[in-house]
């Protein structure tokens, strides 16, 4: 398949006829540079499931404001506008990825609050959005669901009877990977590269330009969420961490064990039915 036919394609997601309504609604919000908290919180307020699912995530051991927040308005201030946008786009494609590619959601979760705590670790300023870029590191998978349903099922199931990593399978049918997808896109809703990068080179950490220790986070935050075993990514078997990686964040063997440790709880908080309206 042509990359610059693919390319386009999910440039256009927006007018695919396969995208849910809300989805397109809040693509049309997050695109627009120009868009403020205030106009954001005013399109949720409108939309109680919305505001259900975006309050129970803020309030989840996810972002370690549990029970704390309850207004759509508090919130958005509390973990400002590139995160909230990335959050607002996470729980807009929870049920895609539910229907489409059951346990993807939960990875995604897992390697968010693996992000969290390491970048807590890691004193980092924005620990927040971090997370984020956990949560969002696999939305090239629900973009080629979205552009090419049919295609991307087969695919994953080609990659786990060749036992090959998905991306490579990707790369060898679209000449792209979900991962350079995601950033793409990401680029295209205007994100901030502290998001981008990390969703771009989630696989590549070593070809980071300006956030290698975000983007290292969250490549060891992906292996550490496949490797606990909660929800599927879709891989057959734990990647490897990137060399790079290891030294970069130069964490020792029981500091790792001390993140699986600190990660269990918040983990079992987030089950199957985390975001569900039951």
């Amino acid at each position: 398949m042509n990359v610059k036919e693919v390319i386009a394609r999910v440039e256009r997601i927006e007018s695919l006829p396969t995208i849910p309504p809300i989805l397109k609604k809040i693509l049309s919000i997050i695109e627009d540079p120009n868009v403020s908290l205030n106009k954001i919180t005013e399109f949720v307020s409108t939309d109680p499931t919305l505001t259900a699912r975006i309050l129970k995530m803020v309030n989840s051991p996810v972002y370690g404001f549990p029970g704390r927040i309850s207004s759509i308005s508090h919130a958005m201030v509390i973990l400002g506008l590139n995160a909230v946008k990335g959050l607002l786009l996470g729980v807009s494609v929870f049920e895609i990825m539910q229907k489409n590619m059951i346990g993807l959601w939960e990875h995604s979760l897992s390697t968010a609050i693996f992000a969290r705590i390491i970048a807590i670790k890691k004193e980092l300023q924005s620990p927040e959005e971090i997370s984020i870029a956990g949560l969002l590191h696999d939305i090239g998978k629900v973009i080629f669901i979205i552009a090419f349903k049919d295609e991307y099922l087969k695919l994953l199931e080609s990659a786990r009877i060749k036992k090959q990593y998905i991306y490579e399978v990707e790369r060898d049918y679209f000449g792209i990977t979900h991962a350079e997808i995601g950033g793409i896109i990401a680029q295209k809703w205007h994100f901030p590269s502290k998001l981008i990068e990390p969703i771009m080179y989630h696989h590549r950490p070593q070809v980071s330009e300006k956030f290698k220790l975000e983007t290292a986070i969250v490549h060891l935050s992906n292996t550490l969420a496949i490797a606990r075993g909660i929800g599927y990514s879709g891989e057959i078997f734990v990647p490897s961490v990137h060399v790079y990686t290891w030294e970069l964040l130069n964490f020792r063997d029981e500091e790792i064990v001390e993140i699986f440790k600190e990660a269990e709880e918040p983990l079992y908080a987030t089950g199957e039915n985390f975001l569900s309206d039951e």
